[in-house]
């Protein structure tokens, strides 16, 4: 689907990203960007243009006299969220939703425990109202409405570290617990153990429980890796 408001470019992208992350150009496969403008019924500008984000996710490079060639899939820019919501779109969605839990796990229980040390009274509040409204969420097959919290809950975690490279994590964060949601890699109801934790680690950490902060994420993180055993083995 494109993304309103990116107009003919990105119709080009939400065509050949995904089918480039889905290896249907493998790397070292030559586009020719004037048969693709062709094919997509748009101008050459519009296609170079569309080349140049591509370009800048490190998915395909650009040669004279060979044209866009398409780069192997360990150069690609797997931290662009754009790229990882293709990539979740894709049939290798179960191993990207590990893979991207995984670093989650590697991450998330860290960024806790500093938070519960260095988050701001405001920062503390907006965690506790985030843990608020997944509660108030949580039945009821209300999934997109509990994701608009969750979303916000992780992302004041990582911020409220106080470490920028953390913090730099949340978009990718976020195309995680999207993809999981949209993609339908969730039970109809959110777990409630795992609803209760998030309360928990929100209380840990405004009482500046920095190993309870951390513990409690990892349960968290654990958790949805099992719940990806269930759902995406």
């Amino acid at each position: 689907m494109t993304i309103p408001g990116r107009g003919l470019h990105g119709r080009v992208l939400d065509a050949l990203g995904p089918a480039i992350t889905a290896g249907d150009y493998p790397p070292g496969s030559v586009l020719r960007t004037d048969e693709l403008a062709k094919d997509f019924e748009v101008s050459r500008s519009v296609m170079r243009e569309a080349v140049r984000v591509l370009e800048s996710m490190h998915l395909v490079e650009s040669r004279r006299r060979v044209g866009v060639t398409v780069r192997p899939e360990a150069e690609w820019n797997v931290y662009d969220p754009q790229v990882i919501r293709w990539r979740l779109a894709g049939a290798d969605r179960p191993r990207q939703l590990r893979s991207l839990t995984v670093l989650r796990s590697a991450v998330e229980p860290i960024a806790a425990g500093l938070a519960a040390k260095f988050a701001t009274a405001e920062q503390c509040a907006e965690l506790t109202e985030c843990a608020i409204g997944m509660v108030a969420n949580s039945r009821g097959h209300k999934l997109e409405a509990y994701l608009v919290h969750d979303v916000a809950f992780h992302r004041v975690i990582l911020a409220a570290s106080g470490n920028e490279m953390f913090a730099r994590l949340g978009d990718v964060v976020t195309e995680v617990l999207a993809g999981r949601t949209h993609h339908e890699v969730m039970f109809e109801d959110p777990d409630p153990a795992a609803v209760t934790l998030h309360v928990q680690v929100a209380e840990a950490v405004r009482e500046g429980d920095a190993v309870r902060a951390e513990t409690l994420t990892r349960e968290i993180t654990i958790g949805a890796l099992q719940e990806l055993d269930i759902l995406a083995p």
